[in-house]
């Protein structure tokens, strides 16, 4: 027997051999193939070439058959590579938007060379350093922005709101975002921490956060994950060592190459064992976050409520390479620690390697929590309360998309110097008022869902030969919805009005202005208030009872 064994390791070490040789000289011949189309085409192409953008071009097109998160980048993205891995970058710490034809400022960041220097939203970038920004992308200006902190740009703008011409010699600096955007203690002694991203240091800024709560009389926490996509799983497991025991495993990493695989354990004696705690996901909520809840949730250590989060089990190492590039590759998966992964669609299917599939519900396994509660490998973490899903009217979609409440808002703030605290402003009859005049004459247009089943009518009327005789109802009733549409302005005040109130308060208290607004409306943050006040329901939800 122990010869058999032998036997069939030393043919299963050629055949690796085999394999791995195969590959290499396949590399070899490929690359020759490369390098000499790429120099035929330097030497005799009918117009000059990039080699650095056909390269990249090349190199792009080769990932994409991969997974989406395996991404090369060249010297010119070093800062978007600094951002991903350090939440920092050279620049002037403004967010750029597509307006029509033009860039635009849509957000300057607070205590950043933009706000700093007077860069306001709405502002039009005409020139950087004398270069015209005409029919360049929000990437390209993007790019054109950032830099080595100290250098000096010159940015020309034209104000939105008077028409100005404006010049901004702005100085780079270092833009570091706080991965914990907003932190505070709400009613009831129930902290809150906004957690943005797991950059570097996000653990250390989740527990000054929440050694500053707990000093203030927290009782109970919500981790709010929603919308964040990740970052470094080193400090989700550092961020869940908060919570739970020291030497408890929280994720491990599987991948081919099985030297590389870890098991990724709490190291250090945790703040609060014991406070409650409700972490908050979204569709958006991915990577690292889902770590982080899915070890809550699997480790029964607090409840998670909110929607499904977006599925993304697998890991990424970023390796330098030569010429200041870098390339990040999938390397392997992660699981949490009831055994399952997260991950949602699969790459890697060998039947099926152009059409990545998601992986159905009719495969899910079944694990067990800690407590022994049930969960599923569907694909994302399945929040222990799901909570309703909140789709805004098709009015406020175009009102958003035609940039009229941005505009209505950039006008708000020429006009008025100042408003109450953030937390407290709320669209007044009167301002809602100078909102509707300010719509008077601009296109807004919409179709409701009623007009779309009404236009699919149509077309099945028409086939069935049905349209003549119900034409004359048709009409009535498009007649009747469009003025039911004129309406909807009303109808839908409430819902505009948390939108307009929010944009508006970010003209004068940024970013932190923004969420603590929003917090007031939050229907998700409603749901984990009531659950951590009732201790009652919060047991029974991590005993499975």
């Amino acid at each position: 027997m122990k010869f058999k064994g032998l036997l069939l390791g030393l043919a299963l070490a050629t055949s690796l051999f085999t394999v791995s040789a195969q590959n290499d000289f396949e590399i070899a011949k490929n690359v020759d193939i490369f390098v000499s189309i790429l120099k035929e085409l330097n030497a005799k192409y009918a117009d000059e070439i990039s080699p650095g953008n056909l390269v990249k071009s090349a190199i792009d097109g080769m990932l994409s058959s991969l997974d989406p998160y395996s991404v090369y980048y060249p010297e010119s993205q070093i800062e978007d590579y600094r951002m991903m891995t350090t939440g920092q970058y050279g620049g002037i710490g403004a967010l750029i938007q597509k307006y029509g034809d033009e860039v635009v400022i849509s957000e300057p960041y607070f205590g950043t060379p933009s706000q700093k220097a007077g860069l306001r939203a709405g502002d039009i970038i005409l020139k950087i350093n004398g270069q015209s920004t005409k029919g360049k992308t929000t990437d390209e200006v993007s790019t054109i922005l950032k830099g080595q902190p100290g250098t000096t740009l010159n940015v020309e703008v034209k104000r939105s709101t008077t028409g100005e011409i404006l010049q901004f010699d702005i100085k780079r600096e270092e833009i570091k975002f706080p991965a914990v955007s907003y932190s505070g203690l709400l009613d009831n002694q129930i902290g809150y921490i906004k957690l943005d991203q797991f950059t570097e240091k996000a653990s250390s800024e989740v527990k000054d956060a929440f050694v500053k709560l707990k000093d203030e009389g927290m009782q109970y926490l919500i981790l709010d994950l929603r919308n964040n996509g990740g970052g470094l799983l080193h400090e989700a497991v550092n961020i869940m060592n908060i919570f739970v025991d020291q030497n408890v495993t929280i994720t491990e990493t599987r991948g081919k190459i099985a030297e590389q695989n870890n098991i990724y354990k709490t190291r250090s004696t945790p703040l609060d064992k014991k406070i409650p705690v409700v972490v908050l996901v979204n569709e958006a909520s991915a990577s690292a976050s889902e770590i982080v809840s899915g070890a809550f949730q699997d480790l029964d250590r607090g409840v998670i409520v909110g929607k499904k989060t977006f599925g993304k089990g697998l890991v990424q190492n970023i390796l330098p390479l030569s010429y200041n590039t870098s390339f990040k590759i999938t390397v392997s998966k992660y699981y949490i620690p009831s055994g399952r992964c997260v991950q949602n669609i699969d790459y890697f299917d060998k039947e099926n390697p152009e059409k990545p599939t998601k992986i159905p519900d009719s495969l899910a396994v079944a694990y067990k929590t800690k407590n022994g509660r049930t969960v599923y490998d569907k694909g994302g973490v399945e929040p222990d309360i799901l909570t309703d899903e909140v789709v805004p009217h098709e009015i406020l979609i175009t009102l958003i998309l035609n940039n009229l409440i941005f505009d209505f808002a950039n006008q708000y703030h020429a006009r008025n110097p100042e408003i109450t605290e953030a937390e407290k402003f709320q669209i007044t009859p009167e301002i809602y008022s100078q909102f509707q005049q300010f719509l008077k004459g601009k296109e807004y247009s919409y179709k409701s869902q009623t007009e779309a089943l009404l236009e699919k009518l149509t077309e099945v009327a028409t086939e069935e030969q049905y349209l003549e005789k119900i034409d004359p109802i048709i009409k009535q009733l498009n007649q009747a919805i469009e003025e039911e549409k004129e309406r909807d302005l009303i109808k839908y005040q409430e819902e505009i009005s948390q939108y307009l109130a929010m944009e508006i308060v970010t003209r004068y208290y940024y970013q932190k202005g923004k969420i603590v607004n929003q917090l007031v409306y939050d229907p998700d943050l409603k749901v984990a208030k009531q659950i951590l006040l009732d201790q009652k329901r919060y047991q029974s939800i991590l005993s499975g009872k």
